[in-house]
């Protein structure tokens, strides 16, 4: 136990001192922080003063009521009739005292028409608005002349109230959707739970391949592996890396909430609300916890095994190819259904162990899946990380005292055969 502890501390400590650990790190927490802050950040660049805009009005009284319509948005667009013919105007705009000119006028059924010059390239910005004021301007007007009350046309548009409800069968066949506010907090967690095992996945996996080569590269393996069992060594890397995790995530929760804290009133309902997760249920939660706790034991185990077939760090990345493959291609299927969580290709993966992790808490998350089939699926991938972990300790044993070019799985048969050799 007490060389398991060295090497875990040796991984956790030499990994979190590293430059690229502490750069890395500072980098993401930098950027929650302006995340957090970017409204004020834009307020900071933002050197545009109000946007004047000439006016050359037919109508009566039109102007007016844009104006105050802009102004009750907040918009920096204001709009100055300007005493004037429209060349006059447009030479005013060349001359940069107002950033455009809009001719205002009504045609044959007295409905208002524009024409907004300007001599910016694009100008989307300030004729969109004014597009849509005018378009609600002339809808009232048209309202009016036909005689209709516009809070009828406001009924009339509103959206319809349409809910959809599932029928239970009451014997818990796995089908049942979840209510609308709990599934739309399932999504939310899926979704960060989804990015959060890719993420642990690609970049502690390749860590802990990456320590092991490392270290093969600088002889120190010959002495650990004679000192300490296989499969203490690597579960005491793979934990130590898990700890680095924690530590590295932790530090971005913490943060992140801290952020969220002080800026609650501009983040409109907090972290939880803002990512619908306040309705998830406690379940969900624990799931997620116990899915991302299995998904990186199994791939960090696979990665380990990889890991020690290799003796240069250049090597490393064509080997852990496949490990990255396949958690891309259970990123994909799961991203897929999100959409359709109840089809036949994520109930299969589910009980496939490197898709569980993703597929298995999508049901989980969005359906109302029978307990045994979670149980099922969770036994499973535990007899695989210990299938992994038998087999990944014999390789490890005669992986890691395999030196030279080494980039093709055919090596695990001779790091098999070394093994035997103790």
């Amino acid at each position: 136990m007490n060389k398991f502890l060295i090497v875990l501390l040796h991984t956790y400590l030499s990994r979190i001192k590293s430059k690229s650990f502490v750069i890395t790190t500072a980098i993401f927490l930098v950027f929650i922080i302006a995340l957090a802050n970017i409204q004020s950040i834009m307020e900071l660049f933002d050197n545009e003063e109000t946007d004047r805009i000439a006016v050359i009005d037919e109508t009566e009284g039109i102007t007016e009521q844009i104006n105050n319509q802009l102004s009750s948005n907040e918009s920096s667009i204001v709009l100055e009739e300007f005493n004037g013919t429209k060349e006059e105007a447009e030479e005013a705009v060349l001359e940069e005292e107002f950033q455009g000119v809009l001719t205002v006028s009504e045609n044959e059924e007295n409905l208002p028409e524009a024409v907004y010059s300007s001599n910016a390239q694009t100008s989307t910005r300030i004729d969109g608005q004014l597009r849509m004021q005018l378009q609600q301007i002339k809808e009232a007007i048209a309202l009016n002349q036909a005689g209709i009350d516009a809070g009828i046309m406001e009924d009339i548009y509103a959206p319809v109230n349409f809910e959809t409800e599932m029928i239970s069968s009451g014997e818990g066949t796995g089908g049942e959707i979840k209510t609308e506010e709990e599934l739309s907090g399932a999504r939310g967690l899926v979704y960060v739970m989804l990015f959060l095992l890719y993420f642990a996945v690609i970049t502690y996996g390749n860590m802990i391949a990456m320590d092991i080569a490392n270290e093969k590269s600088s002889r120190v393996m010959e002495i650990l592996i004679s000192s300490s069992s296989p499969v203490s060594q690597m579960f005491a890397k793979i934990l130590g890396i898990a700890l680095l995790g924690l530590t590295q995530v932790g530090l971005f929760i913490v943060v992140g909430y801290f952020m969220i804290q002080t800026k609650k009133d501009e983040l409109v309902g907090g972290f939880f609300e803002y990512f619908g997760l306040a309705d998830a249920s406690l379940a969900t939660f624990i799931y997620a916890i116990v899915f991302f706790l299995l998904g990186y034991l199994l791939y960090a185990t696979l990665s380990a095994m990889l890991g020690s077939l290799v003796s240069r760090m250049e090597d490393v990345q064509q080997l852990m190819m496949p490990v990255i493959l396949l958690i891309v291609a259970a990123f994909m299927v799961a991203m897929i259904g999100l959409n359709m969580p109840e089809s036949s290709l994520i109930t299969i993966t589910s009980f496939i162990p490197f898709f569980t992790p993703m597929s298995m808490f999508l049901r989980v998350g969005m359906l109302e899946v029978p307990f045994w089939e979670v149980g099922l699926s969770i036994v499973i991938m535990i007899a695989t990380i210990l299938i992994l972990a038998f087999i990944g300790a014999r390789v490890y044993r005669g992986g890691v005292l395999m030196y030279g070019t080494s980039t093709s799985l055919k090596d695990f048969k001779k790091a098999l055969q070394l093994s035997k050799k103790e």
